[in-house]
């Protein structure tokens, strides 16, 4: 026989494990026999093949062409010097492919370090005693607890089941949910027992205890791990911005390269000439280190997310999240602090509180079966926790519990002895207690929900009718507190005969009374309102608390302003077309209230229909779809259950809406700082292309060689332009609306600020010092002169050198270009101020050290050479200011 063929007690003794557990020893006895409780990764991508793929994307395709055809020109040509340039091109390929490929990797590393920061936690009972312990500790005989929202850590069999229901799509493809009991089973097959529950499934609803019998890769799951290893990713707008940008810089380099060798032809250049024209046009056009500093950029941001209690549990959903343009958020423990009470209570007609109650003990006795209610009716476990017993659960029913025992003044601990559980669709709890008088079932919820299963009411003289004044009576009273902002909860009672079944209990019941439970507002979460409003953000509540709850503290927290905001209810939800829906959120100000959480999937789809970039917010399993319908799922890392976290592209570590807004300023962030790096990079191309131009188009020595771009772009462009992919937000990113959808990280905005502003001040700046040293050496035009000639290494290295200097003023340009430099910290940026040390390192050691003279065809400059250049670089500062100010006065749009 098989184990889900045995007895529950028989299941147990095959285990050799007890209803009170394992000991540790025997515990740490099986765990080094069987080993963790961990599923072996399926292999993704090697990371030789990851390796290699740094090497051939189209940038490097580009790049390995070049020092292709310069090879062959060497081959056909020796001593032309082509040799060099194929080596220096190579130099390109492999540095920035080991750096791209170094950024990915450490992006990567950090992910999963961060990831460890949730570990999956599993309750069981060892040596008697309830402990909450890490899934990889679990061993074949252990006992677990299960619940709503677990997923299943091990193939287990059950002792006891109350009203269990297991989603097993992801091991057996069923796509409803399926019930599950301790009975022994005749089923041959393991994964179609009733008694069973599969490691990789997720609990729906109820709760069960079971002991485990195989961990790791001895369950079902761990034998089809590809099931659920292998996902498919999907691309964010941000990679297929990526991909685009690179397309077209990659095109239009070979473009400019092609059309200017023929240029070249018409004008009577030699064949290498014209080679080395065309090749020197491609590689400065070619931003070899977009990739990198693009991954340097969301790895950095995912950094300061994390430091902001936000895990980005994919690289490129950072910059999707910058993009949102609504969110839908959960109320309780998102928008308030999730710390219950029970603050006002509606006993026998009358609003009462608990500290009114405790000081009349007569009025706790009147309404005990409320307090029973209140005491029993609820899903929390007890464990010991750093040494102290804790209560884990709903801090709804924390609150009740905690309440009904300060004005019984007594503990009760009835057996439960069935179940009816909580689900969006019933929004009520029942439990069923053996008690001294007999077996009782207790029911709470909501109280429209409950209304219609109630016959009579518990007044202080006893049971009576419920009559139509009474039932106005309770509204009224519901209402009265939902208008302050509480949650209202609903009491019903009612015996039952032994051998009643509990889901057909719930009628005829008896109302006893309603608990007012407030859940104040997080004191920061105003400050996050006021900032999406600034920043042209929708925030949409949509919560299972009545409209009145809803409403209040949506005005408490400043998510409604107005008098009449939308408010819709489940009920007219269901009733709403497509339509209609969608028109209904048009509405500036809107709340869905008493919704369930396949609702909340419908408002996602809405809302995306009408071209929202949108994050949601979630914590149930119900709230798994919604999740991965949004462009960002979010999901409570405090209180969200496992299968929302897998769900989720975001997990809040402190569950807290203002950890939202946070992670939004630092995903705009990576956008604007892409646009600065794609500026100061792309302004360098216009002073490396216009020697080339002059060369070509005035018969003059070529002012800059290849192996100069080179240094320029690989050398000290590069730590500088990675500063500015990595910058911090800038002050008043969260002042301004999301980026439109169609907006491009490359726009003719950029391109014309890039080439015909910026580009062409450096190239004067360049070509301005290259003739003041060809000039002061006593050429004149029309000469030529030798490559190796002292006063044309001199004038190709200051043209090399005025390029550097503009580039240092230009980064300081490109890190602030919507405000004056002056306007904040110029220093704050320490990558950046590293990278302009190496960059006046670089151009020392190339302009005045023997082998870089040799390696770069360099040569010492005059100090009033570096002085003429001052002038000009200063120039480029306040023409910059300048712009700023025009484009402030006439309302332009900054790039």
């Amino acid at each position: 026989m098989k184990i889900h063929q045995f007895s529950a007690e028989e299941a147990l003794a095959s285990l050799k494990s007890r209803h009170d557990g394992l000991s540790q020893a025997e515990v740490q006895h099986r765990l080094n026999e069987y080993g963790a409780n961990q599923v072996e990764k399926i292999q993704g991508e090697s990371l030789i093949f990851r390796f290699i793929k740094e090497f051939v994307h189209f940038f490097a395709l580009i790049l390995w062409l070049a020092a292709g055809l310069a090879f062959f020109a060497e081959y056909r040509q020796p001593g032309g010097g082509m040799a060099m340039l194929g080596y220096a091109v190579l130099g390109v390929i492999v540095i920035n492919g080991l750096f791209s490929f170094w950024q990915q990797y450490r992006a990567e590393r950090a992910i999963t370090a961060l990831q460890k920061l949730l570990p999956h936690y599993v309750k069981v009972i060892r040596d008697g005693e309830l402990e909450q312990i890490l899934v990889a500790n679990l061993v074949p005989g252990d006992i677990v607890l299960l619940e709503e929202g677990d997923n299943v850590p091990a193939d287990c069999r059950l002792l006891e089941a109350f009203s269990l229901r297991v989603n097993n799509a992801t091991v057996t493809g069923e796509s409803l949910p399926q019930m599950r009991d301790a009975q022994p089973s005749s089923e041959e097959a393991l994964e179609h027992s009733r008694n069973t529950l599969l490691a990789g499934t997720s609990v729906v609803s109820g709760e069960g205890r079971a002991v485990v019998f195989a961990t790791g890769m001895h369950t079902e799951f761990g034998k089809i791990a590809h099931l659920t290893q292998t996902s498919v990713k999907s691309v964010s707008p941000l990679q297929l911005e990526i991909a685009r940008l690179s397309r077209i810089i990659a095109l239009l380099a070979m473009t400019m390269g092609v059309v200017f060798y023929f240029i070249g032809r018409s004008m009577g250049l030699s064949f290498w000439e014209n080679f080395i024209f065309a090749i020197g046009i491609i590689v400065a056009n070619v931003p070899e280190g977009l990739l990198p500093t693009v991954t340097l950029s969301l790895a950095m941001a995912t950094q300061r997310m994390a430091k902001r209690n936000a895990l980005i549990r994919h690289l490129p959903s950072v910059e999707t999240l910058g993009s949102a343009t609504v969110i839908c958020t959960d109320k309780t423990g998102t928008l308030t602090e999730n710390r219950m009470a029970a603050n006002v209570l509606f006993l026998g007609g009358q609003m009462l509180t608990p500290t009114a109650i405790k000081r009349k003990p007569e009025l706790a006795r009147l309404h005990r079966r409320f307090f029973e209610d209140a005491l029993l009716c609820h899903n929390l476990k007890e464990t010991m926790r750093a040494g102290q017993w804790q209560v884990l659960g709903d801090p709804m029913e924390v609150a009740l519990v905690r309440m009904a025992k300060n004005c019984l003044g007594e503990v009760i601990s009835y057996p439960k002895i069935n179940e009816v559980p909580f689900d969006t669709d019933r929004k009520r709890l029942s439990t069923v207690h053996q008690t001294p008088k007999g077996v009782v079932l207790y029911c709470k919820g909501a109280l429209e929900m409950l209304l219609p299963l109630c016959k009579q009411i518990q007044t202080e003289s006893g049971v009576a009718p419920l009559t139509a004044e009474s039932r106005q009576d309770f509204l009224c009273a519901q209402e009265t507190m939902a208008s302050k902002g509480l949650r209202v909860l609903a009491f019903a009672w009612r015996e039952l005969d032994n051998g009643h079944n509990a889901e057909t209990g719930e009628k005829d019941l008896i109302l006893c009374g309603l608990a007012g439970l407030e859940d104040p507002p997080r004191p920061e979460v105003a400050g996050a309102m006021r900032q999406c409003r600034g920043a042209g953000i929708k925030v949409i509540m949509v919560t299972g608390d009545h409209p009145h709850t809803a409403l209040a503290i949506g005005r408490q927290i400043g998510q409604i302003q107005s008098d009449n905001p939308a408010v819709i209810t489940g009920v007219q939800l269901r009733k709403l077309s497509e339509t209609q829906l969608r028109l209904a959120l048009d509405a500036p100000e809107i709340i869905f209230a008493r919704v369930g959480a396949d609702q909340k999937t419908r408002i996602v789809a809405a809302l995306k229909k009408k071209k929202h970039i949108v994050a949601v917010t979630g914590d149930g399993v119900n709230d798994a779809p919604a999740l991965k319908m949004a462009d960002i799922g979010i999901a409570m890392g405090l209180t969200g259950t496992d299968v929302a976290k897998e769900a989720a592209d975001m997990i809040l570590l402190d569950d807290n809406f203002a950890s939202i807004i946070a992670a939004i300023e630092e995903g705009r962030a990576v956008y604007d700082n892409i646009r600065k790096f794609l500026t100061y990079i792309l302004t360098s191309n216009i002073p490396e292309i216009v020697p080339y131009l002059a060369f070509a188009l005035f018969k003059i020595p070529l002012p800059l060689t290849i192996i100069q771009i080179l240094a320029v772009d690989l050398g000290t462009d590069m730590l500088p332009a990675l500063g500015l992919g990595a910058g911090k937000p800038e002050p008043g990113s969260m002042d301004k609306p999301p980026r439109p959808r169609k907006e491009r990280l490359l726009d003719w905005r950029l391109l014309v600020y890039a080439y015909l502003f910026l580009g062409v001040l450096e190239a004067i700046v360049a070509m301005a010092a290259y003739f003041y040293v060809l000039h002061g050496g006593g050429w004149h035009w029309g000469v030529s002169l030798e490559a190796h000639d002292s006063l044309y290494l001199q004038a190709t290295t200051a043209c090399f050198s005025a390029i550097i200097v503009s580039q240092i003023v230009n980064v300081f340009l490109c890190k602030t270009p919507g405000r004056s430099l002056f306007s904040g910290k110029l220093f704050d940026n320490r990558i950046i101020l590293w990278g302009i040390a190496l960059e006046i390192a670089l151009v020392l050691v190339i302009d005045y050290t023997d082998w870089g003279n040799l390696i770069f065809g360099t040569a010492p400059i005059a100090p009033e050479v570096w002085l003429f250049m001052l002038p000009f670089a200063l120039g480029m500062l306040l023409l910059e200011e300048l712009r700023k100010v025009v484009v402030a006065k006439f309302g332009g749009k900054e790039r």
